[in-house]
């Protein structure tokens, strides 16, 4: 049900994405008087799961349920149409229209993804709210990761900053894009009262960003183990345990933290194990029972909400949209620096690329709609920046050659045209294989 949750998920987030974004070239395109033979969803390669044909323009849904396209007359795509380019242009078709019209033909498909970016990312604050922990409240500190052990980070430590950005919000994923993007020199903490400064290792972002680090990050929240239900008929129940206890000890190893309890039971299945239980948080006992087969103790643990005060920050749609526009910024930005880290080899592009599988991967399979259309959100932005690049076949190549176009007053030859978009695809066919093959690698890997 779990995968099934995932493909519908993704499906649906796709086909939003497609359709609008074809819909930005589909628009103009119509505005111009320029004929648009086919809109489709999807990949029709053989036959079409569904087609229409609506005055000069056939709609339908392919079978392949991944992309989309618009065919527009006079255009060289990924449909290849030779025959048609040889004939005489007609002044319906693209490459009759002057060159600052296919220039926002062109441009339509990313600007529609843009747009819809920042007005997603607007309609979750608005409609959802922002949901965080004040970093002052965590009166507990945070744990280490090994890799923030190898920092310097110790149990306990209060996160003041990285960098010169504050950390004022529960977040550690901030601190870990701030060190792959933005290279901070050390990070601030305060142990026992007194701000600490730790030197950020040279090769920290590219350990970071390693596929069997990648969640890991440097440290993360540290709560105090307690029950908080027991599940019927299992080891748990068997052994007495009772909803608040805190289990303190196992096979007398200290557990008083949720993480030294996860730590210490990852390895009991079908073994007899002995648990030192605080009650009422005065009482000690000494409980002990057999782990099934599945490892599974039967208890559910308390989380943070139970210790610390969420806070929600709503905000009105007038807060919302500005909101919404500096996080789609702030998150392109990001993208672009991350983009120039690879080049540069600060981190290892067969650590960061992925296929349509790391896309799946990021949807909850319990189908959370704030979730959910944060992933579009971001995908859509995704999309928009990866048409913009400058390679043919791709939205940012025909902007590449419409923009020598109108500087120079020369437009490239239809001949030339066809041979870049070949080639074009063929190096996208490429990265995609690619990519897959990264993610077939990894989950081999585990």
């Amino acid at each position: 049900m779990d995968i099934i949750s995932i493909a519908a998920q993704l499906i649906l987030c796709l086909s939003i994405l497609v359709v609008l974004h074809e819909c930005g070239h589909f628009f103009p395109a119509k505005w111009f008087k320029t004929r648009v033979e086919k809109f489709y969803l999807f990949f029709n390669p053989g036959f079409s799961l569904f087609k229409k044909q609506i005055g000069e323009t056939e709609y339908g849904i392919g079978w392949i349920p991944f992309g989309g396209y618009v065919k527009i007359s006079g255009m060289i795509d990924e449909s290849m149409d030779t025959e048609q380019m040889a004939q005489e242009p007609q002044p319906w078709e693209f490459r009759s229209k002057p060159a600052w019209q296919r220039l926002i033909i062109m441009l339509g498909g990313v600007t529609v993804n843009f747009i819809l970016g920042i007005l997603i990312f607007a309609g979750i604050l608005w409609y959802f709210g922002e949901t965080f922990i004040n970093s002052k409240d965590l009166k507990y500190g945070v744990y280490a990761t090994e890799i923030g052990k190898d920092v310097g980070i110790e149990d306990g430590d209060m996160i003041i900053s990285i960098g010169d950005v504050l950390f004022e919000k529960y977040n550690p994923g901030i601190i870990t894009q701030e060190i792959v993007i933005n290279d901070p020199e050390y990070l601030t903490v305060n142990r026992d009262g007194n701000n600490v400064q730790l030197p950020i290792p040279a090769d920290l972002a590219k350990v970071l960003t390693k596929h069997e680090n990648k969640g890991i990050g440097l440290f993360a929240l540290r709560i105090p183990q307690r029950v908080n239900n027991v599940e019927d008929k299992m080891p748990s129940e068997k052994m007495g345990m009772k909803e608040g206890d805190q289990i303190i000890g196992v096979n007398g190893q200290s557990t008083y933290w949720l993480h030294e309890f996860t730590i210490a039971m990852a390895d009991k299945a079908s073994q007899t194990v002995k648990f030192t239980v605080l009650r009422n948080e005065k009482d000690t006992l000494q409980l002990a029972g057999t782990i099934g087969e599945d490892g599974r103790l039967g208890i559910g643990n308390a989380l943070a909400d139970s210790f610390f005060e969420l806070q929600k920050q709503k905000y009105s749609l007038g807060q919302a949209i500005p909101k919404g526009w500096s996080k789609s910024v702030s998150f392109l930005t990001s993208q672009i620096k991350a983009f120039k880290q690879m080049f540069t080899g600060k981190i290892k592009a067969t650590d960061s690329l992925g296929s349509v599988l790391s896309i799946a991967n990021m949807f909850d399979p319990a189908w959370d709609w704030e979730t959910f259309w944060r992933i579009t959100a971001i995908l859509s932005i995704l999309l928009g920046f990866f048409n913009l690049l400058p390679i043919p076949a791709l939205d940012g190549g025909y902007v590449m050659f419409l923009i020598w176009e109108v500087v120079t007053g020369r437009k490239p030859n239809d001949k030339f045209m066809e041979y870049a978009t070949i080639g074009g695809f063929f190096i996208l066919i490429a990265l995609m294989i690619f990519a897959l093959g990264l993610d077939v690698s990894k989950w081999f890997r585990g």
